[in-house]
């Protein structure tokens, strides 16, 4: 089916690791033509490292730095775009400003057994190489909770949703959104 309508903001998608950031974005990137930046890869080629070495060799707040600095670049691009930010970004407050300045600001909200389920056994993960993934998941979010939604134009529960239907969901927010 050839998709006739087309965003007019960037799409900019937020949430806990594991929530389908990556993958939504892949669709969405496919579905509309238009191109996805994900923010952990970009840093990823900008130092020429993993973030998990970032992490082990220079720290979170670097890492988190690195970030902002990102998203302080990213409006300047004049094309639309899909972004996908990791899963910390929004934690800091002046990350939430720009994540507003650079496109419509969708929430994939998932439960912490749903985040269990998807990333059990996943060593790329820096902050869940601990004892009690699951307990660590649950403290994270409940920290960064109020972060998400405090930045979001829209909320969106993904747990017991397919790809498709996340994606039609943020096609209708988005068509909602145009100017």
């Amino acid at each position: 089916m050839k998709q006739t309508w087309q965003p007019k903001q960037n799409i900019v998608l937020i949430g806990f690791m594991g929530c389908g950031k990556s993958t939504v974005g892949n669709r969405l990137s496919w579905k509309y033509k238009i191109a996805l930046e994900d923010t952990d890869k970009m840093i990823e080629r900008q130092q020429n490292t993993t973030i998990k070495e970032i992490f082990a060799t220079q720290g979170e707040e670097a890492f988190r730095q690195m970030e902002t600095d990102l998203l302080e670049a990213l409006p300047q691009k004049k094309y639309i775009r899909i972004i996908s930010v990791g899963g910390g970004t929004p934690v800091r407050a002046c990350n939430r400003s720009l994540l507003k300045k650079c496109g419509v600001v969708i929430y994939l909200r998932i439960q912490p057994e749903s985040v269990y389920e998807r990333l059990k056994g996943d060593q790329n993960r820096p902050l869940l190489q601990c004892e009690d993934p699951l307990s660590r998941i649950r403290e994270l979010l409940a920290q960064r909770e109020d972060a998400y939604e405090s930045c979001a134009d829209a909320i969106i529960d993904v747990d017991h949703l397919t790809l498709d239907q996340v994606t039609d969901r943020i096609g209708k927010i988005m068509k909602g959104k145009q100017v």
